[in-house]
């Protein structure tokens, strides 16, 4: 009997797709614990329309983050933190404070745990981070830390 997964299902597939497993599995396993489905015209029809719902749903949230990535490439976000001797900032400067510069001065909302350094920020200078907005799209936005 072929059925579609409505979960993934260890050692036999992922959610979506179509596996032949036999009758006596089908329907003492998989259809009342609600796994999967008989793979009729209907539900293969309805699991078409799914998946077309779906691949627009992502295609439009590549192309939004695709667009806050032009966005934030080539911007530059100020931060005017107290600095002792040599320009040495008192801890570092953190990926929160980053998210907070970035919309108070670009507008724009980026949660925190998008923005990744490379190394932490101690000094003044201008320095690099990675905004990862979709496993698709990393943008680069240039940190410049001055002190007071």
């Amino acid at each position: 009997m072929d059925v579609i997964l409505l979960q993934d299902v260890k050692a036999l597939g992922k959610k979506g797709e179509i596996v032949k497993v036999s009758d006596g599995y089908a329907r003492n396993f998989i259809l009342p614990k609600k796994l999967g489905l008989e793979a009729n015209a209907k539900n293969l029809n309805d699991l078409k329309l799914q998946k077309a719902a779906q691949a627009k749903f992502e295609k439009e949230q590549l192309e939004a983050a695709q667009a806050l990535g032009a966005q934030i490439s080539g911007s530059t976000v100020v931060l005017r933190i107290k600095t002792g001797e040599n320009g040495r900032v008192f801890g570092s400067v953190s990926v929160k404070e980053i998210a907070e510069a970035m919309k108070e001065q670009l507008n724009l909302d980026v949660d925190k745990k998008k923005i990744s350094l490379a190394n932490p920020i101690r000094n003044e200078g201008t320095f690099s981070a990675a905004v990862k907005l979709h496993p698709q799209v990393t943008s680069e936005l240039t940190v410049k830390v001055e002190g007071i």
